[in-house]
């Protein structure tokens, strides 16, 4: 996570730092807070987060749905999944996105969590990842205000990734790469459609599901104090939760050790834990689950990298080279409407 860096004069984001404010001091309070904990921690198109003292306001993307968002928050907060997500903070007006500026845009406020080190890569909590993922995938979905659960958006996001790159780049020399890696997927996780599990049947396992895990989602609850340890690791982000194929949510740490990014023995850590935690994603060949997951992240990735150094003007770095070579390699392996490759 980046560091915080201080709304400018008249930016649009004065709102949101006012709601901050009034959510860590009350409204018309006096702030004291040192500049280092006051800020913007993310500025994007999918949502914008600012951090005051020790909570976090985050303004959601212009169109996110009220009701599956509604029943991600109640999710977030529920009993159920106590020692799996951070959970919302109450704040009168906030959630719903009624204030100025917003546009409707749903706002939240949260507890800060201290993030994941990126310059600690040994450090990376792997298992303690593996574990939550697994305690989310076992939990029933929960009734009452969280019942309404829409489908996880992992596949969308493959699909929103692929567009956004051929409307960027469609004369880039690794977009043809890509696609050609993205046609190997079947139709429906192309079209990022409702998960029917494998073969376009109900078999596969439908769970609770983040939709979007990676190591940037996790942060130690309350560990900002100086004089207190640092809290448990918690799950963070609400936006793509739902129900799905759970193993879309071990899909990311797969496509990396596929790519030869993750080491082989990280990898063996995070599915370690995940199995011995009886997560229901995976059965005795991982990869019968993982292939096809493992593949389309690949894509997202791969995507979204040529996109980016597009608008960016600049050239593929090695990550995102290693990314695109992983889809030329993946068009060699066709995958069937069933979920299994052939070449």
């Amino acid at each position: 996570m980046p560091s915080p860096r201080s709304p400018a004069p008249h930016d649009p984001l004065d709102r949101l730092a006012a709601v901050a404010r009034d959510a860590a001091h009350g409204a018309g309070a006096a702030c004291r807070c040192a500049s280092g904990v006051v800020g913007v921690l993310a500025d994007r198109d999918d949502g914008t987060v600012v951090r005051h003292g020790a909570l976090v306001v985050k303004a959601h993307a212009p169109d996110t749905d009220p009701e599956a968002h509604r029943a991600r928050l109640a999710l977030a907060g529920h009993a159920d999944v106590a020692g799996v997500f951070l959970p919302p903070l109450p704040f009168e007006g906030a959630d719903l996105g009624a204030r100025d500026g917003f546009d409707g845009r749903p706002v939240t406020v949260w507890p800060y969590g201290s993030p994941v080190d990126p310059e600690d890569p040994d450090a990376a909590p792997w298992e303690e990842a593996a574990r939550l993922l697994a305690a989310l995938h076992r939990t029933p979905p929960p009734g009452g205000s969280a019942a309404g659960l829409p489908e996880m958006r992992a596949r969308v996001k493959v699909r929103l990734a692929v567009d956004r790159m051929v409307r960027a780049a469609p004369g880039h020399p690794a977009t043809a790469t890509v696609l050609g890696a993205w046609r190997t997927l079947p139709d429906r996780d192309r079209d990022g459609g409702t998960d029917t599990g494998r073969g376009g049947t109900a078999e596969a396992v439908r769970t609770l599901c983040h939709g979007d895990f990676h190591l940037g989602q996790l942060v130690r609850d309350g560990g900002t104090a100086a004089d207190r340890a640092p809290g448990r690791w918690r799950l963070i982000d609400i936006d793509d939760v739902g129900l799905g194929d759970p193993a879309w949510d071990l899909a990311r740490p797969a496509a990396w050790f596929a790519a030869g990014i993750l080491p082989p023995e990280v990898w063996s850590r995070f599915l370690g834990a995940y199995q011995q935690a009886a997560g229901p994603a995976v059965g005795a060949d991982p990869w019968v689950r993982l292939d096809v997951p493992a593949r389309a992240l690949t894509v997202q990735t791969a995507a979204l990298a040529v996109a980016k150094a597009t608008a960016g003007r600049r050239e593929l770095d090695e990550v995102e080279v290693v990314m695109i070579d992983t889809c030329a390699r993946i068009t060699g392996h066709r995958t069937d409407s069933a979920g299994s490759a052939s070449t």
